[in-house]
């Protein structure tokens, strides 16, 4: 892992959040707007990365003369209320976890949960949820994530 570093995403990074969310989408099969989906997400960015409601951390190789971005992740952290199965006042999302193709298989997905895991810890954020691809499945598996016996719904009110 001496090969790459880890670190947090600022307002600079907002081509390569974009990129990869976009990428992400295209990987699953999903048809992406690409044009509205890069305004759309650049300008949540541009509110919720200096929020704080957003964090990502980014992965990048140290072996490129430019210290090319190879994969990263994000959480966005969501008012919750307590429950019966988790009585905390907030929870972190999970999504936007990317790595470059030729950059998989060497625990970047990984080191990027871990570092979300940290810094959910170190907030006293002590419960996360995540649409698992079924690419990242295994991975999210073997970190303790489960699948719930009640499933999310969605609606579009397009």
């Amino acid at each position: 892992m001496s090969d790459y570093r880890i670190r947090p995403a600022t307002l600079d990074d907002e081509a390569v959040l974009v990129y990869q969310r976009i990428a992400m989408f295209e990987e699953m099969g999903r048809e992406v707007d690409r044009p509205g989906l890069e305004a759309s997400f650049g300008a949540w960015l541009r509110t919720h990365l200096p929020a704080g409601t957003y964090r990502a951390w980014l992965v990048e190789a140290q072996q490129s003369q430019d210290h090319s971005v190879v994969a990263g992740g994000g959480i966005t952290i969501i008012p919750w209320p307590p429950g019966p199965r988790y009585l905390s006042d907030r929870l972190a999302f999970v999504y936007n976890v990317y790595t470059e193709p030729e950059h998989r298989h060497r625990g970047l997905g990984r080191l990027v949960m871990h570092a979300i895991h940290a810094f959910c810890r170190d907030e006293g954020i002590r419960s996360l949820a995540l649409n698992a691809s079924e690419f990242g499945k295994p991975m999210y598996e073997s970190l303790g994530y489960a699948i719930t016996p009640s499933p999310m719904m969605f609606l579009s009110l397009d």
